[in-house]
């Protein structure tokens, strides 16, 4: 499943959600965390699970609060209503606190995969050992709570989070898990939001959260490959057909290993594209 835009919707608010649900994010990301005030957090809770039974095609994914901080409380919340997709611990810091998680969704009988914010110091350190856990399904970057984490000033060309950004899609690669790049605070910024993105799938990440419905539409088309890309890897793909597995020539150029998972990628973001109806 394609997770290139990932959209978040406050929890205490249903017609949010249900805005969400109705857009074409690839997931959505109901939250019960910094999106909700901390005297609403039980209101949350009854208008997520109120909401889990919506009719979409996008995977609904719930973001819980951190274990100790009101997260098992979100979770015995979740036991009687239907099964997220997804569920999104924020601020994780080490592979412990999945493991934890883990257990709480065998107690409440909760079957889905867990996706992590890594948004502090000490979980971009542990970023592969989070990524290496079992349930372990995806890392998100998180550069606005890392940034007030180690102390520093957010900047438009964002030096200073630029390694943490690095070694988190780096961290997801190696143990084949999603990689999901920090949102982009200006909304009404589309030239920004679609200058970020395409640096974000440069740099190898799946997907990008939004904020906003708004940014859906950018972010999806930044991680759509143009008509040439994709030319070019169906054609590499042919010619690996055609003459096998090793170092082949298209077009004049080597193609080995490196250049025939490219043209792979390329062809599974068009698919995916395709699935959800937007090419």
């Amino acid at each position: 499943m394609a997770r290139r835009s990932v959209l978040f919707s406050p929890g205490d608010q249903p017609d949010k959600l249900d805005t969400a649900a109705a857009s074409a994010a690839d997931m959505i990301v109901f939250d019960l965390e910094d999106g909700v005030a901390p005297d609403r957090k039980q209101q949350a809770r009854t208008a997520v699970v109120d909401a889990l039974g919506v009719d979409t095609t996008s995977e609904i994914c719930v973001r819980v609060n951190p274990v100790g901080a009101g997260g098992a409380t979100d979770l015995a919340a979740l036991a009687d209503a239907p099964t997220p997709d997804s569920l999104m611990l924020p601020k994780v810091s080490g592979p412990d606190e999945i493991a934890t998680v883990s257990q709480l969704c065998a107690e409440y009988d909760i079957d889905c995969p867990v996706v992590a914010l890594i948004e502090t110091a000490a979980g971009v350190l542990a970023a592969g050992e989070i990524a290496a856990v079992d349930r372990s399904d995806g890392l998100i970057f998180g550069a606005e709570d890392l940034a007030a984490d180690i102390g520093a000033t957010r900047t438009d060309e964002g030096s200073e989070v630029a390694y943490a950004r690095q070694q988190v899609v780096l961290a997801a690669r190696a143990h084949r898990v999603d990689a999901i790049d920090t949102h982009y605070p200006e909304i009404s910024d589309e030239a920004g939001l679609r200058a970020e993105t395409e640096q974000a799938r440069r740099l190898g990440y799946d997907g990008k959260m939004a904020m906003h419905p708004r940014q859906v539409e950018i972010i999806n088309e930044a991680f759509r490959p143009t008509d040439e890309e994709l030319a070019w890897a169906r054609r590499v793909l042919e010619a690996v057909d055609e003459q096998g597995q090793g170092v082949i020539s298209v077009d004049g150029e080597m193609i080995d290993s490196p250049q025939r998972r490219q043209a792979e990628r390329i062809v599974d973001l068009a698919a995916a594209a395709e699935d959800v109806g937007d090419q």
